[in-house]
């Protein structure tokens, strides 16, 4: 269906309408809190409210969605408003971190509270927005710089490694803490791929190495993990307010020179000649390769994004997905990037993302260590990056993503940066470059015993 021009919809230059409908209410309707016209959000938060005196929220899922949209979005309008530390990823801490706190403190009613954490985990509708993110990025990407990106970003994320862990285990030595639980006890887990994939597996480990109490363990391994995902976070948000002033030193996500949008569609052609039919297509395909990732998983142990990362890759290189279909991708792409990142955070926060122990490793020492540690990480791959002629904002965000809190942390560290076609390459620094890191470690662990 056509788009209806806009001097239709409004009164003309020399038309003055005093009457406040319908004009007034329509201008009115496009001031928005996110992605929700400022009218519905009133109106939202007055039902949120009447629930909640009620004594019972629906568990649909259309209510939850609400809540959710609510919630993400009112915490990221905070961070977006304040001045200076807006510029720095505000609205991804706020919108991670303040339901976290309310979580916490039990400010955020039980029936709200319980509503969001049970639809987050049953649903597991991070794994949603990342297939789509990831599927339809990979489709968007111009084919002949594809697997070259892929190829080369192992090399700053490989060396970045090396350097972070040297200079984080020496930072807390020399801070006093021992480089035996430096290492093993902050460096280790902040670069082991986040909690799942990381901060579980290593606890694990090193209960069965020590033969001491697994949850003992991971009580000390997952405030490093949490805090080194904000840190990156942090960082990710000063690095996109350097690529704006330093513009030769960004791609806005494209990881190197001469890489471009290839299945990019304007927003003229979603409009008139886009068959709606295709984004639907492409929604499911999305699904699909996900699925063949958890088919990966269940046979080889293979991460699933990460799987079906590599099948995406096969998809775009091998032609095997029609141009239709991969502009369908980049509308669904767009559409989860614009519309789900905040209320996906805010669910993150509230049922992910424990409060305290991110405060248990607020001390002057570890967090000297952490922040040590990020940076090297980060710095690194920024330098690695330029010499290997590619983005260095980009490569440090990539970079970034390793010492992120797994997939959550992903989505974080990228909404900071407005970077979230980088999602692939940050899939493979946290599941690949994360399982390596579990992997030395505990190796490590067993010879030193």
């Amino acid at each position: 269906m056509k788009a209806i021009p806009a001097k239709q919809l409004m009164p003309g230059k020399n038309e003055v309408s005093h009457e406040f409908w319908p004009h007034a209410w329509w201008k009115l309707m496009e001031i928005r809190i996110g992605i929700v016209p400022i009218p519905i959000y009133f109106l939202l938060l007055a039902l949120i409210v009447g629930f909640v005196i009620s004594g019972k929220v629906p568990t649909d899922i259309s209510v939850s969605i609400a809540i959710l949209c609510v919630g993400g979005f009112t915490c990221a309008e905070f961070g977006k408003r304040l001045p200076f530390i807006r510029n720095f990823g505000a609205a991804a801490i706020f919108a991670t971190f303040i339901p976290s706190y309310l979580a916490f403190s039990h400010l955020l009613p039980d029936v709200v509270l319980k509503n969001v954490v049970d639809f987050t985990k049953s649903t597991n509708f991070l794994y949603l927005f990342i297939a789509s993110i990831i599927v339809g990025s990979v489709l968007s990407m111009d084919r002949t710089v594809l697997i070259k990106g892929f190829i080369k970003i192992f090399i700053p994320l490989a060396i970045g490694s090396v350097v972070a862990a040297i200079v984080g285990t020496l930072v807390g030595t020399l801070l006093g803490l021992g480089a035996f639980h430096t290492f093993f006890y902050i460096v280790a887990p902040i670069m082991a791929g986040g909690v799942g994939e990381g901060a579980i597996p290593l606890s694990i480990g090193y209960a069965g190495i020590l033969h001491q109490g697994q949850g003992d363990i991971f009580a000390q391994v997952l405030p490093p993990v949490m805090l080194g995902s904000l840190t990156a976070i942090l960082f990710a948000g000063m690095l996109n307010s350097l690529g704006k002033k330093y513009p030769k030193l960004t791609g806005e996500g494209r990881l190197q020179p001469g890489e471009h949008d290839e299945m990019q569609p304007d927003e003229e052609k979603i409009t008139d000649q886009m068959d709606i039919g295709h984004i639907a297509a492409a929604g499911i395909t999305a699904i699909s390769l996900y699925m063949v990732g958890l088919m990966c998983f269940r046979i080889f142990g293979f991460p699933a994004p990460v799987a079906m990362l590599f099948v995406a890759v096969i998809f775009k290189l091998s032609r095997a997905v029609s141009p239709q279909l991969q502009q369908g991708s980049f509308v669904v792409y767009k559409f989860f990037s614009t519309a789900v990142t905040y209320p996906l955070l805010f669910a993150i926060g509230a049922s992910l993302t424990p409060w305290d122990k991110l405060v248990a490793a607020f001390n002057v020492v570890n967090l000297i260590t952490i922040v040590s540690t990020v940076a090297t990480l980060m710095a690194t791959g920024f330098v690695v990056g330029r010499w290997l002629k590619m983005y260095p904002i980009e490569t440090a965000i990539v970079n970034a993503c390793h010492s992120g809190q797994g997939g959550t942390g992903d989505v974080a560290i990228l909404t900071a940066a407005n970077r979230m076609q980088l999602m692939p390459f940050a899939q493979i620094a946290t599941r690949i470059g994360g399982a390596i890191m579990v992997t030395l470690s505990l190796l490590a662990l067993s010879q030193m015993k």
